[in-house]
């Protein structure tokens, strides 16, 4: 490298950037936590390195010569850009991850879809989904926030309803099309059935509680079929095997998509349905309202999209 394209030593010129901002060694002494004299011999080594003076120093003070200002003009604005993407830096580094719980059914058909949306709101979060079937439980689920179905009582997290449950029996075109005579409730009963493994206590609609909200009474298990994954029951829906209990907005998509329909027009409304659940006695992640606003938004969207 040429002599004349050397830099300066950076620590000369962070002495320098002080000195001249506050127009005193002393003062520039004070702010590094150094002393008068080192401030002093710091910029006379800078300036002989340079070969020009960068101060007039008088009785009062010191003030910037014509080649001082010029340096510290670029020198300030490079700190500042310095500063500025330290700052983001530590910030991305804060934000680290976000731990989200929630079932196979909403992760794989409602979550998973939006990703892309949601990474490039925080590109720099590494975002970890955890499914599981059975109920949300703050004090063994190690998660920063929680979309959880349930009545909203996750005492003592915080909850906000995002869906409430609408359940409302769906299948593939094909499968509506060889079923054209299908127009009430009740005509569902003879019609191959696919279930999903009930939990224990029972957290989603079945299609016992769905007939009986029709009051009707409930066909025979026997003549459907029952997977252990909401998404197989789906699946199996897509390749028309029969009828499923497809829940809002899980299969908003694939109705939108043409891929499923609503084999009738009866949908099953419960107090029930998904919230956004966070424990309190998990400190809140730097992540977690960024998520939060992100995922209202999404909501409010597909809402409106449903309509």
């Amino acid at each position: 490298m040429p002599e004349q394209d050397r830099l300066p030593p950076m620590q000369a010129l962070s002495v320098f950037e002080s000195a001249a901002r506050l127009a005193s060694f002393t003062a520039a002494a004070r702010e590094l936590g150094s002393t008068q004299p080192a401030v002093s011999q710091r910029i006379v080594q800078l300036e002989a390195d340079l070969g020009v003076p960068l101060f007039e120093r008088g009785h009062r003070g010191v003030t910037l010569t014509a080649d001082g200002e010029r340096l510290y003009e670029a020198v300030r604005k490079s700190l500042a850009t310095i500063r500025d993407a330290t700052t983001e830096i530590r910030a991305r580094r804060a934000a680290g991850a976000l731990t989200i719980l929630t079932d196979a059914g909403f992760a794989t058909y409602w979550l998973v879809p939006r990703l892309a949306n949601l990474k490039r709101l925080m590109p720099d979060v590494s975002v970890k989904i955890v499914t599981s079937q059975q109920t949300f439980d703050p004090r063994h689920d190690h998660a920063d926030v929680a979309i959880a179905f349930g009545d909203g009582d996750w005492t003592p997290c915080t909850s906000t309803r995002l869906f409430p449950e609408e359940v409302t029996p769906v299948c593939s075109p094909a499968f509506r099309d060889q079923h054209r005579h299908v127009t009430e409730p009740a005509d569902l009963a003879m019609l191959p059935l696919l279930h999903v493994q009930p939990t224990e206590p029972a957290r989603w609609l079945s299609w016992a509680a769905w007939f009986a909200a029709h009051h009707l009474p409930a066909p025979d298990k026997e003549q459907g079929m029952t997977f252990n994954s909401y998404a197989l029951v789906i699946h199996a829906a897509l390749m028309g095997q029969g009828v499923a209990l497809g829940w809002t907005p899980l299969i908003d998509e694939l109705i939108a998509s043409g891929q499923l329909v609503r084999l009738i027009d009866a949908p099953v409304v419960t107090a029930r349905g998904y919230f956004l659940v966070r424990p309190l006695a998990r400190p809140e992640a730097p992540a977690v309202p960024l998520f939060r606003r992100w995922l209202f938004d999404e909501c409010h969207t597909a809402a409106a999209q449903a309509l």
